[in-house]
């Protein structure tokens, strides 16, 4: 019955959704064109509070829950488990005095209003999945800029979402990368809990009711023995997971 009546509410979800990325795709020109990256970012930080909005017709509810004052001064690498695209607005929004860049596969650079013209314009990584020597340039690249310009890599080094909320094992390759880029860059993991239910029937319809539930981590320091430090990483991100498919 909650399927069945999930059909014409995720058609007006998808109308407002992809009117919100077309409207915003224009807008996001004009910014980065006429005032540069400041007006630029705002306007991704507001167009993704608005992508959050439009998840509330679902009946999703957000919990971000951040008790600690990250400086805003230092490089981040935000470190985070994947269970659907549903996880990037909040964080985008949440952490925007931060300005995240996202780690991203190359496919998504092109072809989606908005989101695409972001992740090619807005500083974030595009990789090859095929091509490991351009991925790890890409990220390098990544590394270089947030350790410059004191913002924010965000990775999920599961590598591919979550279909169940269960956590999968740590891809540690990229995030080694990030860390040897950005030397002074604090880590932050980020436990995400429920986004998976969004897509608990599959693309169409969607998930109703989904709570998704954030969970900042103290930051660690990027220093030490890497695979320790990632190992740690990991445990805290995994430990935060408590609401999966069994």
């Amino acid at each position: 019955m909650l399927k069945l009546f999930s059909y014409p509410i995720t058609l007006l979800y998808f109308i407002c959704f992809g009117l919100t990325l077309v409207i915003f795709h224009p807008i996001q020109w004009i910014c980065l064109n006429l005032f540069g990256y400041t007006a630029h970012k705002a306007s991704v930080s507001i167009l993704n509070w608005f992508l959050m909005r439009c998840t509330n017709l679902l009946g999703t509810r957000y919990r971000f829950e951040n008790p600690i004052k990250i400086p805003t001064d230092k490089p981040l690498i935000i470190v985070t488990n994947h269970q659907s695209m549903y996880d990037i607005p909040p964080i985008i929004w949440h952490m925007r005095q931060h300005h995240p860049k996202f780690v991203s596969k190359i496919e998504l650079g092109k072809g989606i209003p908005s989101v695409s013209y972001n992740l090619r314009h807005g500083g974030s990584a595009l990789i090859d999945r095929k091509d490991p020597k351009q991925s790890i340039a890409a990220l390098q690249e990544l590394g270089s800029y947030i350790e410059e310009h004191a913002r924010s890599a965000v990775i999920f080094p599961e590598g591919t979402r979550s279909r169940t909320g269960v956590p999968k094992p740590f891809r540690t390759t990229g995030l080694k990368v990030l860390m040897k880029q950005a030397p002074s860059a604090l880590i932050v993991p980020i436990s995400i809990n429920n986004s998976w239910k969004m897509l608990r029937f599959g693309q169409f319809p969607m998930g109703l009711g989904s709570f998704i539930k954030f969970k900042v981590h103290p930051p660690l320091e990027n220093s030490g023995d890497a695979d320790q430090l990632i190992k740690k990483i990991e445990e805290t991100i995994t430990n935060g997971i408590t609401e999966f498919k069994k």
